[in-house]
């Protein structure tokens, strides 16, 4: 079946599309299931999903809570509409336009998000952990010229501008675009701008979102994403995961990340829910929000709830109905030790950054942990060889999906051609195939190493890499390298002196003037390989991880510990 699209692009700055792989280099798209089909070929994320909820009337009811703020359905299409003549009439964004987002998770930083959709731009989400460096790799690989900023974290950017000429402006606002700070600019915009704006008819094959993975492997790479693929994913893994329109959401991972994309903005309007936006999303600020709020629905990581299991008898959490976790395995000890404290499963399941969300998941009945599930519908998962050659039962093969979203990378066809191979994307997973019946798989490890930045990494994360002993290997037994170790002992200094995770530069001199900022990790401690793989770094400690993944449509999956790679 033909994917929707086709339809001329509404996009006059040509960049983005220009930086897409070529058409032989990408994934092939599946819009054969019954709940695919329908899509017409131009539309618009913003307006398919905020707008259409208001018209079926869900324009009083709470779309957010924050803090003791709660924004309904009508005042945030409101935002949107004042937020999106602003981008268009006074800071000049054109369709296919980039726009920089950085900002935790507030009701402003949804509204600017879906205000620079409807506008016809796209949107470059950056998580608050990002520094300056970072900021101005993504400033130029994408091209961006404007910036919208919380104004709690500018710094970083202010920083990330003077090293990257090509942003222009940076605006500033508040979590409920209050105007509460005085150099919050863009709130005062909004507050004299006139609403009722109308919104760009974009093709549905437009590029709306660009989300860059966390460069443990090299650079960042930037996954392009269409305003059809934000409708797809709400109509494929809620099809599993459900969501009611009566529910109450809220998760540690920010919106910046796809897992949190989809869980606190793309699921709740397109199912009229609502969501508890967390801007510093500790296990005692998540768990006081469920009572507050009377949460039905977490979606988290195992480092999250590992983290929150010991205070969860000091909170109310009767109203919870259903937990979810992606990111890393969910260890079987884990899913016991939360059900006996809640009364509760955690509903397992797998996505990445190139795939935008879930294409495998756990059931809503799931009796027990160590499993990731099945193919979520609309999606084929299957094992193949170096070939691309299905493997044997029972074989090793590297796990392959095909669905409605795809990986396709900006400006980067080398990577692209290993990440969508005979048309199918291929997520770096080694994986087993059970031999037991349906098929299903077991991920051991990754191919590849991973060199993780410790300061980006949750305190537990740092820990356990400071852990690592000094004469062991971080492969085999093989010792770390010079700048390793010097980064390792700055971060032990750092940690002694109560500053967390920040490297003082005093410390690092002779490690490349300061700026050894990595370190290899050993591949058994199954790290995630992207920031933006479902799992929030800002979670306070990671239990041990096994690594797993899955199959095809129809196998269950249960865990394995990992060898080191």
């Amino acid at each position: 079946m033909r994917p929707p699209g086709g339809a001329p692009s509404a996009h006059t700055d040509p960049f983005i599309a220009g930086e897409l792989p070529p058409r032989e280099l990408w994934p092939q798209f599946d819009y054969s299931a019954p709940h695919l089909r329908g899509y017409p070929d131009r539309l618009n994320a913003s307006v398919a999903l905020l707008d259409a909820a208001v018209a079926a009337g869900a324009g009083d009811k709470p779309v957010f809570h924050c803090e003791g703020v709660t924004w309904s359905y009508r005042h945030l299409l409101d935002r949107v509409q004042r937020l999106a003549r602003v981008l268009v009439e006074e800071f000049g964004v054109v369709p296919g336009g980039r726009v920089l987002l950085r900002s935790p998770n507030t009701p402003m930083m949804a509204a600017c998000w879906l205000a620079i959709v409807r506008a016809g731009g796209v949107v470059v989400a950056t998580t608050p952990l990002l520094r300056a460096r970072e900021l101005a790799f993504i400033l130029e690989k994408a091209q961006v010229r404007l910036a919208l900023c919380d104004i709690g974290i500018v710094e970083e950017l202010a920083a990330a501008a003077a090293r990257s000429p090509v942003l222009e402006r940076i605006s500033c606002f508040t979590a409920a675009c209050d105007a509460a700070h005085g150099d919050a600019d863009l709130d005062r915009r909004v507050a004299t701008t006139p609403a009722g704006a109308g919104a760009v008819a974009t093709a549905a094959d437009d590029v709306a979102l660009v989300s860059f993975t966390s460069g443990t492997t090299g650079n960042p790479k930037g996954a392009a994403h269409f305003h059809r693929d934000l409708l797809a994913v709400t109509d494929c893994w809620p099809r599993v995961y459900t969501v009611e329109r009566d529910e109450v959401i809220a998760g540690s991972p920010t919106l910046a990340f796809t897992y949190g994309l989809a869980a606190s903005l793309l699921y709740p309007l397109r199912y009229q829910a609502s969501a508890v936006l967390i801007p510093r999303p500790a296990p005692e600020a998540i768990l006081a929000a469920i009572g507050r709020y009377r949460v039905t629905s977490l979606y988290s990581v195992p480092t999250s709830y590992q983290a929150m299991l010991s205070l969860a008898p000091h909170h109310d959490l009767s109203s919870l109905r259903k937990c979810t976790s992606a990111g890393e395995n969910l260890r079987t000890q884990l899913w016991s030790d939360w059900r006996a404290a809640t009364g509760r499963g955690i509903v397992n399941g797998l996505g990445t950054t190139e795939m935008l969300t879930h294409f495998v998941s756990e059931s809503m009945q799931v009796a027990s942990g160590g499993s990731m599930g099945r193919a979520v519908p609309g999606y084929t998962v299957r094992l193949i060889d170096d070939e691309g050659r299905p493997v044997a039962c029972g074989e090793r093969g590297r796990l392959a999906v095909i669905g409605p979203t795809g990986c396709r990378y900006i400006g980067d066809p080398a990577r692209q051609q290993v990440a969508v191979q005979g048309g199918w994307n291929v997520t770096g997973d080694l994986c087993e195939q059970d031999p037991e019946g349906a098929p299903a798989v077991r991920r051991p490890r990754r191919r590849h190493d991973r060199v993780v930045r410790l300061q980006h990494l949750a305190a537990g994360d740092r820990a356990r890499a400071l852990r690592a002993p000094e004469g062991r290997g971080l492969r085999g037994g093989r010792r770390p390298g010079r700048r390793a170790r010097q980064h390792r002992a700055c971060m032990r200094g750092a940690a002694r002196s109560g500053r967390g995770g920040r490297c003082d530069r005093a410390r690092a001199a002779g490690a490349r003037q300061g700026r050894a900022r990595a370190v290899q990790v050993p591949a058994r401690r199954a790290l995630p390989r992207h920031v933006t793989d479902d799992r929030d770094r800002q979670d306070p400690a990671l239990p041990p991880a096994r690594s797993l993944a899955r199959t095809r449509a129809g196998g269950a999956v249960s865990a394995r510990r990992g060898r080191a790679a």
